[in-house]
């Protein structure tokens, strides 16, 4: 996949979340239909919380030399009482403003190459960074698939 293709998914994702869940009722938002895995209300919180967290680190890495990244426990976070709302609307709010930000701020690094340094995963760079978090909207969308799969007919 190439960069452009990689900010396009960036760009991507509000629209592919929404469609998942805007005809989700609260019930349906906030049972655990699959036992091991978050709601899918959490998965809309983890994201807005997850991807301010990367914009921030990659804006850090682009105006600062090697900075060290702040880790946090998403599962902590997840469990917060936010994070529990059915209400999912200042969420994807977020996640449509986010992402329209961050794929201006893609579009235009220049250096794809700039160091930070996250405590958990060792030095990462701008492009190292993008592809995680391609992967990680890729991934919640599945995740979030799953767990309509399983919802009652």
């Amino acid at each position: 996949m190439t960069t452009a293709e990689k900010i396009d998914t960036i760009r991507r994702f509000p629209s592919q979340l929404e469609a998942l869940v805007t005809d989700l009722t609260p019930e349906e938002l906030t049972t655990a239909y699959n036992a091991h895995e978050w709601t899918v209300a959490q998965n809309v919180h983890h994201l807005a919380d997850s991807h301010m967290n990367s914009y921030i680190r990659m804006k850090l890495i682009q105006t600062e030399d090697n900075p060290t990244l702040k880790p946090y426990d998403q599962d902590v976070w997840a469990n917060q009482p936010d994070s529990q709302s059915a209400d999912i609307r200042a969420s994807m709010a977020i996640i449509r403003g986010l992402h329209q930000r961050w794929s201006v701020f893609l579009e235009n690094v220049d250096d794809w190459s700039r160091p930070g340094y996250h405590p958990d995963n060792g030095p990462v760079t701008l492009e190292s960074q993008l592809e995680y978090y391609v992967a990680h909207c890729e991934g919640h969308l599945k995740q979030i698939q799953a767990v309509l799969d399983k919802m009652p007919k």
